[in-house]
């Protein structure tokens, strides 16, 4: 379970954060949320699906890391094995929140940065400060709270992203049979690909308006890493070996 709570300087004076990769700090996951201004970097790892939030209905894109819940074929005992972490696994153990701001507008909330204190990585003695002196945010935290920053905007762009796709038909459930070198009959199923049948039926208009709010590139990408689900099954594979 996680523990949040406002970050500051007085209280997480000492805290350090472990910046090593495994199961042992949460990393074992299928896959995180990801952003079409990441898919470039995503697209080169990993394949991109969306989900559907079963209680909302909402949708949103993945990163895909395993064939199986709780596995992430990347990790190795070496860390992450891949070019690039999407920025979602990179925030832990940071989140932002909301707290009260009366007479500022918006609800009279403001967002700060928040810290789980339960996670595993947080450390008195080893992994990278929060703090220097003087209470100034580290090096490393600045780059955090950028992060955060920047995932606070993609959960904008990805309200739209999706809107845009449901509006032109593009999502469509898909099962993927998946046969492994061990003889075993394995099924992706439960996530939501480009429809690329209807994509093709899109007038010039709206590919042009597609193309001008930043998804026609998104759209590309993630049908572009679909290729990377041999790379998943290749991972598997091994591991059998």
């Amino acid at each position: 379970m996680s523990n949040y709570v406002i970050l500051n300087s007085s209280a997480h004076a000492k805290t350090q954060v472990i910046t090593d990769r495994g199961a042992d700090y949460g990393d074992n996951v299928k896959y995180a949320l990801t952003f079409p201004f990441e898919f470039r970097n995503i697209q080169s790892c990993y394949p991109i699906f969306f989900s559907k939030d079963g209680d909302t209905g909402q949708f949103y894109p993945i990163a895909l890391f395993g064939l199986a819940n709780n596995e992430n074929l990347f990790l190795s005992d070496s860390g992450w094995d891949a070019t690039y972490i999407p920025m979602m696994i990179e925030r832990h153990p940071f989140l932002i929140g909301y707290q009260a701001a009366p007479g500022e507008g918006d609800n009279d909330t403001k967002p700060v940065v928040s810290i789980d204190i339960d996670n595993p990585r947080l450390s008195e003695t080893e992994g990278e400060p929060l703090f220097i002196e003087d209470g100034k945010p580290s090096p490393y935290l600045e780059k955090a709270i950028a992060r955060l920053e920047a995932i606070h905007s993609g959960h904008e762009h990805n309200k739209g992203f999706i809107q845009a796709l449901l509006d032109n038909d593009l999502l469509e459930p898909f099962t993927l049979e998946i046969k492994l070198n061990d003889g075993s009959n394995n099924q992706l199923l439960g996530f939501y690909t480009i429809n690329e049948d209807k994509l093709l039926e899109l007038k010039g208009d709206v590919l042009e308006g597609l193309n001008r709010q930043g998804y026609l590139q998104a759209i590309y990408m993630t049908m572009a890493s679909y290729a990377r689900i041999r790379t998943l099954i290749d991972k598997k594979n091994l591991q059998l070996t």
